[in-house]
């Protein structure tokens, strides 16, 4: 592929996984497992696609696990548990969550009886899958074919707008964007993150704490603690 080209086809692919995920979300309304495995299929296999057509995807360097930065990744984790949990403590008078339960039993199947499942998923698993798709293979990537700026926002411009069709049943307006603004900070924090430590380790680290803090509230809201 020539670069041109190339950065061209990495923003589409980008672009229809957050489509086709959107769609997913806002229209099919799978249950969670099957809305797992389309996500995995796209996240996984189109990188894949992209780097053996020639796209130049540093999947080495990615998974190029280094002790640099492992403590400070795992403090920032831990700071992001304890900023989440006390937000919602904070906040959480203020606003009726129970559309978030309510949602995830209508639309996905996710309720009490299952949620601890789908929780250790999203802790572990699926926060490794993000990082892969939105920071090591869109940031990382873009970064090297179109430039630092762009694969900043841009990055952290889908990881935002891939939310926003699993969260606009969720939320009041006002707390709504504020998420999702929340959500492009996140993103361009863990590009930071993962420039500075040159894989994708320290970003999922943190991610990873941030929805353990995120399940943890889930826990309180289906009353399971």
């Amino acid at each position: 592929m020539k670069s041109r080209t190339k950065a061209w086809s990495l923003i589409a692919i980008i672009l229809v996984s957050c489509i086709v995920m959107a769609y997913v979300d806002a229209v099919i309304r799978p249950n969670y497992a099957v809305k797992s495995v389309i996500k995995m299929l796209l996240f996984l296999t189109l990188p894949i696609g992209y780097a053996l057509m020639g796209g130049g995807v540093p999947f080495r360097k990615l998974f190029n696990f280094e002790k640099k930065g492992l403590l400070a990744s795992l403090l920032l984790g831990a700071g992001v548990f304890a900023f989440i949990l006390a937000s919602y403590a904070l906040i959480g008078p203020l606003f009726d969550f129970s559309r978030v339960t309510g949602a995830l039993q209508q639309h996905i199947g996710v309720n009490a009886g299952n949620f601890v499942f789908v929780a250790i998923y999203i802790s572990f698993v699926n926060s490794l899958l993000e990082e892969f798709f939105f920071r090591g293979f869109a940031f990382f990537t873009l970064k090297d074919q179109v430039g630092r700026t762009f694969a900043y926002l841009f990055s952290a411009g889908a990881f935002a707008v891939y939310h926003i069709a699993m969260m606009t049943s969720w939320f009041t307006l006002p707390l709504f964007l504020l998420l999702i603004a929340s959500l492009f900070i996140a993103g361009l924090l863990f590009n930071w993150l993962n420039e500075r430590n040159g894989n994708i380790y320290a970003s999922w680290m943190v991610h990873l704490c941030a929805n353990l803090a995120i399940n943890t509230i889930g826990f309180i809201l289906f009353d399971i603690i």
